[in-house]
């Protein structure tokens, strides 16, 4: 190695997409993982981005969504992520969904293929006082190395639950009940049309269903530990308590939908299921995160049209998540203000999503790289997804209350000068997003 050597921990979403863009740049790259001798929780697999809780990278309109905004970004800046998801991508109507295995394999595999790229593998325990780093840890940064950012930064850690769906095998599900389509037909082909697998459910099925999910065994947690969850990805039996019709206008929302075997009923609620493989040999529950026990699980699930046979590719749970207050913590180009010489990236930095993660990854991967290579670089544009991103968790949130986010139109700047005919919902986020490629476009010049 030289001595323009960057040095990232963690093989997720945001450090694999920090890596790649580096080494891309021509500067060297050690990627530390921890994984697989050391496990965690939710991952099964040693591969760099393994996807845990969804396969889904959300929607790909470029004009109309924040996070397909997010999308196009990262295909513009040559992103890893998304050609590997391009690459591997399953029929989700709008949305972009993966067979997750092969993508983490294809991007391991894109990885270690790159001569200037080399892995370790070992737990980093400690901030480093010397050299260029980037921390992608992720949700789940290992305890030792959670304690000595603590140290460094003289705060508590901040955390959230998160929660993930179950997988049931595609042999198990009773195609005599169940019926494929994606909600309004979605989607331009006839497999993007019938994307998803519905379960419906009439007005006693749901309240039984409901009552079943309330009384359900639940995950205690440690005493003197306070659940606190993202809005985005909240366990159902969460949002049961809420309210009993809270599911059916979520999750469970019967909109949209016609039963093919029964054309004239219309269902009370429906239980969505998404391909989760390219095989089309497993599927999930389509927002059914969940801290039900395993027992009560099986009971409460198998209980869902449809299911009642349904054998478990794997069971939800819940995992606690770690996070920084980044806007006292973090410069606007994510480097620690304490110890210039670290960036951070990715979920441990308070964005949530895979997306997100991986853009952060992207954009500490580049800076990084410019810094190292004597290059001054500006960080991204507020007007773009990722410069909107980037400015709320470095400044633009409110410290005292900074909660995991995804991206959204609410970040953005509002666009001036919008005409009269402009000013509906769809043609406002259509300025956003012309805005925003224009200045995307201009950013990455500054790397020509």
């Amino acid at each position: 190695m030289t001595d323009k050597t960057l040095h990232i921990v963690g093989g997720g979403m945001a450090g694999s997409e920090a890596a790649w863009q580096a080494a891309h740049m021509g500067v060297d790259v050690v990627l530390h993982e921890m994984r697989p001798a050391v496990e965690t929780f939710a991952h099964q697999s040693g591969d760099f981005a393994e996807m845990v809780c969804s396969n889904s990278f959300r929607s790909d309109d470029d004009e109309q969504n924040a996070v397909g905004l997010l999308h196009w970004e990262m295909r513009q800046a040559g992103g890893l992520i998304m050609s590997s998801a391009d690459k591997h991508r399953l029929p989700a109507g709008g949305a972009l969904a993966v067979d997750r295995e092969a993508f983490a394999q294809h991007v391991t595999a894109r990885l270690r293929a790159l001569p200037n790229i080399s892995v370790e593998y070992g737990e980093v325990t400690e901030l480093p006082t010397d050299g260029t780093w980037v921390f992608a840890t992720g949700p789940l940064t290992s305890p030792a190395l959670g304690e000595a950012i603590a140290r460094e930064t003289g705060t508590d850690r901040l955390a959230f639950f998160d929660a993930i769906a179950p997988i049931v095998y595609a042999d198990s599900i009773d195609m005599d009940v169940v019926w494929a389509q994606s909600r309004y037909d979605k989607g331009e082909t006839e497999e993007e049309q019938k994307a998803y697998l519905n379960c419906p459910m009439t007005k006693v099925q749901y309240e039984a269903f409901i009552d079943a999910l309330l009384a359900a065994d639940k995950t205690e947690f440690h005493d003197g530990e306070t659940a606190t969850y993202f809005d985005g990805c909240l366990p159902i039996e969460v949002m049961a308590e809420r309210g009993r019709e809270t599911l059916r206008f979520g999750p469970m929302k019967p909109v949209g939908l016609t039963n093919a075997h029964k054309p004239e009923d219309k269902p009370y609620a429906v239980v969505q299921l998404r391909r989760d493989n390219a095989l089309g040999t497993l599927f999930n529950i389509v927002g059914f995160q969940t801290k039900m026990r395993y027992g009560a699980q099986a009971d409460v699930f198998k209980s869902i049209p449809g299911l009642e046979n349904a054998s478990f590719a794997r069971l939800g749970g819940i995992h606690r998540n770690t996070f920084m207050n980044s806007p006292t913590l973090l410069d606007d180009q994510m480097r620690l203000k304490s110890r210039p010489n670290l960036r951070f990236a990715g979920q441990v930095t308070g964005v949530e999503g895979y997306v997100e993660s991986a853009a952060m990854g992207l954009l500490a991967g580049r800076l990084a790289a410019a810094e190292i290579l004597g290059r001054d670089v500006p960080t991204a544009p507020q007007n773009t997804a990722m410069g909107a991103l980037i400015h709320h968790i470095t400044g633009g949130a409110e410290a005292k209350t900074f909660q995991p986010m995804n991206v959204n139109f609410g970040l953005f700047q509002p666009v001036d000068g919008l005409k009269a005919g402009r000013r509906g919902r769809k043609d406002r986020y259509k300025a956003y997003t012309d805005r925003a490629k224009l200045e995307w476009t201009g950013w990455l010049a500054n790397f020509a």
